[in-house]
C-alpha cells in the first residue's frame, strides 16, 4: 500500500483524493473505537478515495488565547486509529505527528513503535503551533532524526495559505521542506481562494527557478454548516473572507452554501494553477462530529472529486 500511495503521489496526471478524520476521543473504549471507525468506513463506501488522513489533535491554546468553541479533549494516539482504519480500510493512512513536546529520543522511539507496531508508513510532521512556550524539538530537527532513522517513511508537510498572506515566505519553506524530505504537501482547509492562488503561483515560480520538480499540494477543504463551526474556523487560522462568513451564514442552509463556495473555490484556483506544473489532490474533511456536516463533507469529495477529474481530463 505504500508504494502505491507513493506512485499515486508522484503520477502527475491523476488527482489524489483523500478523507481527513481525526482519532475518538481517549475516554472512549477500544471497542467503541473500533465501532467508530466501521461507521466511518461505512460512510466511504459510496466514494472512491486514495486513501486517509488522520490527525495528531493538539491543545493549540498557545497558539490562540481565544476560547476553543469546540473544548479540547485529549484522543487516541494517532498511530493507533490510523492502524485500526488501515486494517479495516485496507487503504493507506497519512498520519499526522505533532512533534514539539517530545526529546530526540522520544521521537526516535515513537517512529520504531509506529513502523514494527502500527503499520505506520506515510506521516505528516507538524510543529509547535506558536513561539510561545517550551518546545524540545523543532520541525527541522524532527526532519533531521527522520532521515537518520532507518525506517523510510514517506513524508508529507504542511501548506498554510495564511500564513503565506500574513509573511509571504510559505512558498520558501515549503521548499525547504522538500529539501528536508517532503514529498507531498497538505493545505490547511482553504476558504480563501486568493491565498491558496498566490501561494501556489509562488511555489510554482520557485520550483521553476531553482529547476526541480514541484511536489504535489493536497487541497483540502471542509464544509460548514453554523455560526459556531465559522467561529472554530477562525480560531482554528483558516481565512475566511468576510463576504463569504455572510454568504454563508445569512443562506438558507449553510451547508449547501458552503459546497458552492468550495466548489467555486476549487474551480478558480484550476483556472489559475492547473497549467503550473504542480500536481494537485483533495483532502476532504469534517471539522466537527455533527452528523449533518459529516453527511455534507461525503456530498463535498463526490463533487470537488468529479471538479477536478474533470479539469484534468480537460488539460
Amino acid at each position: 500500500m505504500r508504494a502505491n500511495l507513493a506512485t499515486r503521489l508522484s503520477d502527475p496526471n491523476r488527482g489524489v483524493y483523500f478523507v481527513g478524520t481525526t482519532p475518538p476521543r481517549a475516554e472512549v473504549e477500544k471497542m467503541d473505537m473500533q465501532i467508530i471507525a466501521d461507521k466511518l468506513l461505512e460512510r466511504l463506501t459510496s466514494i472512491d478515495y486514495d486513501g486517509l488522513v488522520v490527525y495528531d489533535i493538539q491543545d493549540e491554546s498557545s497558539r490562540n488565547a481565544a476560547p476553543r468553541p469546540f473544548p479540547f479533549k485529549a484522543t487516541y494516539d494517532s498511530r493507533e486509529y490510523s492502524s485500526v482504519l488501515t486494517k479495516k480500510s485496507h487503504h493507506p493512512t497519512i498520519t499526522y505527528k505533532s512533534v514539539s513536546a517530545r526529546s530526540k529520543q522520544e521521537f526516535n522511539q515513537w517512529l520504531e513503535q509506529a513502523w514494527t507496531e502500527y503499520g505506520i508508513r506515510n506521516l505528516v510532521l507538524v510543529g509547535s503551533p506558536s513561539s510561545v512556550g517550551t518546545v524540545q524539538l523543532p520541525l527541522k530537527e524532527a526532519y533531521q532524526a527522520l532521515e537518520n532513522h532507518e525506517r523510510s517513511f514517506t513524508l508529507g508537510g504542511v501548506a498554510i495559505a495564511e500564513r503565506h498572506l500574513s509573511k509571504g515566505d510559505e512558498h520558501l519553506r515549503m521548499q525547504q521542506k522538500s529539501v528536508d524530505g517532503c514529498n507531498f504537501f497538505i493545505t490547511q482547509a482553504v476558504y480563501d481562494a486568493d491565498a491558496t492562488i498566490d501561494l501556489l503561483q509562488q511555489y510554482a515560480a520557485l520550483c521553476k527557478e531553482e529547476g526541480v520538480k514541484a511536489n504535489r499540494v493536497i487541497l483540502t477543504f471542509t464544509p460548514c454548516g453554523s455560526q459556531k463551526t465559522m467561529d472554530f474556523m477562525q480560531w482554528l487560522g483558516i481565512a475566511t473572507p468576510s463576504a463569504v462568513k455572510t454568504r454563508i451564514l445569512n443562506a438558507e442552509n449553510s451547508l449547501i452554501e458552503s459546497i458552492n463556495i468550495c466548489e467555486e473555490n476549487l474551480q478558480k484556483i484550476l483556472n489559475y494553477c492547473l497549467e503550473l506544473d504542480i500536481p494537485l489532490g483533495l483532502n476532504i474533511e469534517s471539522l466537527t462530529n455533527r452528523k449533518e456536516e459529516i453527511d455534507a463533507s461525503i456530498k463535498l469529495f463526490k463533487l470537488l472529486k468529479a471538479t477536478l477529474d474533470l479539469n484534468l481530463a480537460k488539460r
